[in-house]
């Protein structure tokens, strides 16, 4: 499987996306908090989905699209 295609469904926290080192969580994308939060605004990054009043989530098929992108611009 390859390292992208972690999940093809469900929800991924910003924890998993962003990483967390103190809890030895890889990131998928290197990127601050704050970055990420900006560049939801900008629309560089999808929107999360609220799962509860305090918590939100990402589409698993989302990130994994835009971490496809990324790498296409690579090329």
């Amino acid at each position: 499987m390859n390292q992208n295609q972690f999940l093809s469904t469900g929800y991924l926290r910003l924890c998993q996306i962003i990483g967390h080192p103190k809890s030895g969580i890889p990131a998928l994308l290197p990127v601050s908090r704050s970055t990420w939060y900006k560049g939801i605004q900008t629309g560089r990054y999808p929107k999360p989905i609220k799962i509860s009043e305090r918590c939100s989530a990402w589409k698993a098929s989302d990130i994994n699209r835009l971490i496809n992108d990324f790498q296409e611009n690579e090329k």
